[in-house]
């Protein structure tokens, strides 16, 4: 029963009831949400579009560290006393974003455990992910790890359909979350396209194909 009430239970829909605290706001495509080093004082979630999460090293190096659809949190490292943003946050596409701000998302959490389960399985579910991500990088190649990346930007894996087109991301961003440079991206990218695993739509839109997984699960 309790499983049954968890699944009926809508985020989306109990967020946008809470009295006071929060605000729906539009970013553009390419937009900044937040950046790395500003204060960390409200948790996001994503009611439409896509958001990359970076981090720039002390020498200027730009990494990818995720990125994140409808549904999804993030921002959420003020809850535990982070008072500086570890990461930027920038708008993939255009997208509407619910900000929180840490007392009101701290009461929400105490108040309604329905909604704190929710959350702490998406927390886990990410780290695990992130765990995940790390296995990847020191065990697998580069055209495994681009494969991975493209069915995770697709939704493969996920409950429901997988998304017909990905919005348009260059290969130097595909290079960042690879590891690896972005003429062997370029090459991977042809070989997957040759060999059917993906193709391209009107306005660029790459469309990701399930067949794609045999990259990911060939030894």
């Amino acid at each position: 029963m309790a499983a049954k009430k968890l699944s009926q239970f809508d985020p989306k829909t109990f967020l946008s009831t809470i009295d006071g605290g929060r605000k729906i706001v539009a970013f553009a495509k390419k937009q900044t949400i937040f950046s790395q080093g500003e204060s960390s004082d409200a948790v996001f979630y994503i009611q439409k579009g896509k958001v990359r999460l970076a981090v720039v090293s002390k020498n200027g190096k730009e990494a990818t560290i995720g990125i994140l659809n409808e549904g999804d949190f993030f921002g959420e490292g003020c809850l535990t006393g982070q008072p500086l943003r570890l990461c930027s946050a920038t708008a993939m596409s255009d997208c509407y974003v619910m900000q929180i701000d840490k007392k009101s998302m701290m009461e929400v959490l105490h108040q309604e455990h329905a909604f704190s389960d929710i959350f702490v399985a998406y927390l886990l579910t990410r780290n695990i992910r992130y765990e995940e991500d790390l296995v990847d990088q020191l065990f697998n190649s580069s055209e495994k790890r681009l494969a991975r990346i493209l069915l995770l930007l697709a939704h493969f894996g996920k409950e429901g359909k997988p998304e017909v087109a990905v919005p348009k991301i260059s290969q130097e961003a595909l290079a960042e979350m690879v590891g690896t440079t972005r003429s062997r991206v370029s090459f991977f990218m042809n070989r997957f396209r040759k060999l059917g695993f993906i193709d391209y739509h009107a306005g660029d839109a790459l469309h990701v194909h399930s067949s794609l997984l045999n990259i990911v699960l060939h030894d």
